[in-house]
């Protein structure tokens, strides 16, 4: 395999890949990228059996081949290149990287034991990217991070023809987010549990394009793959298998009163007073004509008032 392509183009693609492999792999090819020559074209690849990642480069190549190398080395090598062309070349157990004046030569990894990656299902539909992912980061922040619940740690992506609601929670607090879409076929209806985590990377990354490819899939064993695809950029995972919360049912219907708020002036407030809170104690809002006023403090250890903060916020109601 050797091939020649710009070190910013190589530099982002094997970074954004490298973003999937797991931190600690059950087996040691886990850790690897997979650089694939075919044609003219590069593909990255990453899989650690549960997301995968797949992005694609135009590259001018004089011969093609496969291999499997060490995947955070590589990107730390590609982001600390100099800005000229690369060339890379693989011989034998060793890849061989030169950009201008800097030489690297890299182990190789056994290819020929690394997992295939999963295909990516069928298309679903398309969303806008910066919908999508303005909708993952306000719904993501919500979901849980205790691993002995799994279904907390999900988001509930649901699909009712062009509309899809997401929800999660961790049971302090729940956020729902709608937004529309545009199905390949009218009625379609479906309810999945995605990984937090994976989803609002995804989500976060794949904005490079105006538009986002959603897949699904449900394998014969009850589990299921979701993959999304942008502009030259591809990653899947599987499925959570997982009852979420009927998070509907603790949603009030209906309230007394309800505020106005400008976001940032609350955000702030809310930022400034948390300053002085501990971790799990609640911030108080007291609502008065006009104004939200935000209290929060903690105690020493016979219960007296070690630090306190208060904030105010113009409201509306």
């Amino acid at each position: 395999m050797k091939f020649r392509v710009a070190r910013e183009v190589l530099a982002d693609a094997v970074a954004w890949t490298a973003r999937s492999l797991p931190p600690r792999p059950s087996v040691p090819v886990l850790a690897g990228i997979l650089l694939e020559v075919d044609g003219n074209q590069l593909s990255v690849s990453g899989f650690d059996y549960e997301v995968s990642a797949r992005a694609e480069v135009d590259v001018h190549a004089t011969e093609s081949g496969r291999v499997l190398v060490p995947g955070r080395l590589l990107a730390e090598i590609t982001r600390a290149l100099p800005p000229h062309p690369v060339e890379i070349t693989a011989e034998g157990p060793r890849l061989s990287i030169a950009c201008s004046n800097a030489r690297f030569s890299l182990p190789t990894l056994p290819v020929e034991d690394y997992p295939s990656l999963p295909s990516m299902p069928s298309s679903a539909g398309l969303v806008d990217s910066d919908v999508f992912a303005e909708a993952v980061g306000q719904v993501a922040v919500a979901a849980g991070r205790d691993d002995t619940l799994p279904m907390l740690t999900g988001v509930r992506l649901e699909i009712e023809d062009d509309l899809i609601t997401l929800a999660a929670t961790d049971r302090y607090r729940l956020a729902v987010r709608e937004f529309a879409w545009r199905p390949e076929t009218s009625g379609v209806s479906a309810a999945v549990l995605v990984p937090a985590r994976t989803l609002a990377d995804a989500a976060k990354t794949l904005t490079s394009g105006p538009e986002i490819v959603l897949s699904l899939s449900s394998g014969s064993s009850g589990e299921g793959i979701l993959g999304l695809s942008g502009k030259d950029r591809q990653t899947t995972t599987r499925l959570l298998d997982a009852e979420f919360v009927k998070y509907r049912a603790i949603m009030p219907n209906e309230s007394n009163s309800h505020a106005t708020l400008p976001v940032g002036l609350f955000t702030d407030a809310a930022k400034r007073v948390a300053l002085v809170a501990e971790r799990g104690t609640p911030l108080r809002c007291e609502f008065t004509p006009g104004q939200v006023t935000l209290r929060a403090g903690g105690t020493d250890e016979e219960g007296r008032p070690r630090s306190g903060a208060t904030s105010s916020s113009t409201v509306s109601r």
